[in-house]
């Protein structure tokens, strides 16, 4: 009888869980955009087909399907399945992972999958106390990351998996989920209507679905024309999604620019109250230094060397003093782009030997 009510409340749950989860793909085939990893031949379609689990990184824009590969592959494959979100895991929390593992493995045989979402937030200290769990094999490492794990994975870690990049979803495959979801929402669009999603969705699978969702509750019919399109859009302004940090960091960079500073200032502290990883901005902010101001003030580069070494050892919300310092400097440095005209002019240049003496 329990067995019958919870069923019954999944089926429920599911029901009014959000358009993104009700379509998680099933299987490998219905997974969208990434035939480079799950065609015929490829890595992940290799790795299923064969049953061998090695501990990978899945790098790659938010809503490009990390998570529901990750799912995939454990339950083609077999092993029990252990999920941490590097935003509040803790060491104690790997530990605990270790142990169940250990009982696991000696109890029936069985392997242990860790997927570790958000993996570029985990610190170095929490990295190593992984470490020995992924060299000895007791755990499959599937980390998961927006971030390029060569700047944010220790290397000793990062050389005993395998990274896998996904790509944004591009239109096409957008136009094939966008369908997927209408069907499940009994709905349609209109012509001005897909073409606002697709372009908004910048790739993101996720932020597709959850605007044709938005769209069809405002709908007044079962074709979401543009206005509604556009009122549906319109209603996540302001709210801020580490998923759409790409274009946060996008509206930053380009007022520091323009020399704007209270809107630099606004965006890098938005930035910060939406969760976003403190390292993540001064890493944007350090190559800014060397491509947007470079020679033109050669103290900018020290400033915003200064407030990324402060991420590691300040920390939240302390950091954010050292963040908006760095910003306003920045932001009303004098620019120039000549360190890149000299990168685009080197691979012109002939090479000469040194001279003699």
């Amino acid at each position: 009888m329990s067995d019958l009510f919870s069923s019954a409340a999944e089926d429920r749950l599911m029901g009014r869980a959000p358009l993104a989860e009700r379509l998680r793909p099933k299987t490998l085939d219905d997974v969208l955009g990434q035939s480079h990893l799950t065609g015929p031949g490829r890595p992940l379609r290799t790795m299923i087909d064969r049953g061998s689990l090695r501990s990978i990184i899945l790098w790659g824009p938010a809503g490009t399907g990390k998570t529901t590969l990750a799912r995939l592959i454990t339950s083609e494959i077999g092993p029990a399945f252990e999920h941490l979100s590097a935003v509040s895991a803790s060491v104690k929390d790997i530990r605990a992972v270790a142990d169940a593992a250990t009982s696991r493995l000696g109890m029936s045989g069985t392997a242990t999958v860790l997927f570790l979402d958000e993996i570029h937030r985990f610190t170095r200290s929490q990295q190593d106390a992984l470490l020995p769990h992924v060299e000895s094999g007791l755990v499959t490492l599937i980390g998961a990351t927006t971030e390029s794990p060569w700047a944010t994975v220790n290397r000793p870690l990062l050389s005993r998996c395998t990274v896998l990049e996904l790509k944004a979803l591009d239109n096409a495959a957008l136009d094939q989920l966008a369908d997927r979801g209408l069907r499940l929402l009994r709905s349609d669009l209109d012509a001005e209507a897909r073409r606002m999603i697709v372009g908004s969705a910048g790739g993101d699978g996720r932020r597709l679905l959850t605007g044709i969702e938005m769209a069809a509750d405002l709908a007044a019919t079962d074709v979401i024309d543009g206005a509604t399109m556009t009122a549906a859009l319109g209603a996540g302004i302001g709210h801020y999604d580490r998923g759409d940090h790409y274009d946060a960091a996008s509206a930053f960079i380009k007022h520091m620019r323009a020399g704007n500073v209270d809107q630099a200032v606004a965006w890098v502290n938005h930035m910060l109250d939406g969760g976003e990883d403190p390292r993540f901005i001064a890493r944007r902010m350090v190559i800014f230094a060397s491509e947007d101001i470079g020679l033109a003030d050669r103290s900018s580069l020290l400033i915003a060397t200064a407030a990324a070494r402060a991420t590691e050892f300040v920390g939240m919300p302390e950091v954010r003093y050292a963040l908006t310092h760095a910003t306003v400097h920045l932001a009303r440095a004098p620019k120039s782009r000549e360190v890149g005209e000299w990168i685009s002019r080197a691979a012109s240049i002939e090479l000469e030997p040194p001279p003699s003496g």
